[in-house]
């Protein structure tokens, strides 16, 4: 059963102009113990992102974070079931507003097959290079919120 602000959510997606999805801010350490941070390309712009989806009926916002990391990037691994933070942006071809509310993936696993695999690029980033490859400012934001946590 939806509560009134993700039923709020679904209506609103119905209408055309805002739609909610979740994400997913995949990391990793490096052999140095550095953050580092995994994007994908869009596939409109080849800008770079986070893997990131429509939230299905009746998902929650972290299973759609840690199934979109699969479908778009291959990885999977311990997603964090609290919201790490939100983002909005739009796309360049459509009048909608995207809401996006964030989840940390620690990431464990890389698979060889995945359903994006050729239609999408994807590269790990040093997180302070990360911090300038984000596409969307909301992104940015949130990449440098991580900095002050351990992950």
């Amino acid at each position: 059963m939806l509560n009134e602000s993700a039923q709020t959510e679904l209506t609103k997606t119905v209408s055309g102009r805002d739609v909610a999805q979740a994400g997913a801010l995949c990391y990793r350490r490096n052999e140095n113990g550095g953050v580092e941070i995994l994007f994908v390309g869009s596939r409109r712009n080849g800008r770079w992102g986070i893997p990131k989806g429509h939230v299905e009926g009746g998902e929650v916002s972290s299973a759609a974070a840690l199934r979109e990391a699969f479908e778009e990037a291959g990885v999977s691994g311990v997603v964090d079931k609290t919201v790490f933070g939100t983002f909005s942006y739009r796309k360049d071809t459509s009048p909608n507003q995207y809401h996006v509310a964030v989840h940390l993936l620690k990431v464990s696993r890389i698979a060889d097959k995945f359903p994006e695999k050729g239609v999408r690029k994807t590269r790990w980033f040093p997180l302070e290079t990360a911090l300038r490859e984000a596409a969307q400012p909301g992104l940015l934001l949130l990449l440098s919120s991580i900095r002050s946590i351990n992950l």
